[in-house]
């Protein structure tokens, strides 16, 4: 059984989390979504609230299991007991990012391989950061989002100020 693990803020999940998660179930058997603690970040939901949202949104998706963690991602990777990580690119500059980071960790741990694949052409544009700053400024960002991530979204900054 090949297993991957997917890890990443999530703050809030989006469309191209899931383009990237349902790509990653066509070439592995297992997917670990990873929601990493991230004192450094500010973040709009706590993990234990994306961990549940990414949870709902994916059930009956296929073999995922949904966790959370600290720390390094290698250190992570062995406790798992998992030697490939998927990370998601959209355009060049993720490239050069995601490129040093499969670097960084592959000097880190040389058992641990990254995988990439692209994100659906649809979402190439869309960062959890973009969708948190567009919607704390107003915007409507509900057809960047799963549907649950959209409301509690609303909940949390009230609803958007511009047009569907």
């Amino acid at each position: 059984m090949t297993v991957a693990i997917y890890p990443g803020s999530f703050d809030p999940m989006t469309h191209g989390h899931l383009s990237i998660i349902r790509s990653g179930l066509v070439v592995f058997d297992k997917l670990i979504v990873a929601v990493l603690r991230n004192p450094r970040k500010e973040a709009l939901f706590t993990v234990e609230e994306r961990v549940e949202m990414i949870r709902e949104e994916l059930a009956g998706a296929g073999d995922v299991e949904v966790d959370s963690f600290d720390g390094l991602l290698v250190e992570y990777c062995r406790r798992k007991n998992v030697r490939v990580v998927l990370r998601g690119l959209r355009a060049v500059a993720d490239f050069e990012y995601e490129l040093q980071m499969a670097n960084m960790n592959r000097h880190l741990n040389t058992e641990v391989e990254t995988v990439f694949l692209m994100a659906n052409d649809a979402y190439f544009y869309v960062s959890s950061n973009l969708v948190k700053e567009a919607a704390r400024l107003g915007g409507d960002v509900h057809r960047l989002v799963p549907p649950g991530v959209a409301r509690r979204m609303t909940e949390r900054l009230g609803p958007p100020r511009t047009g569907a």
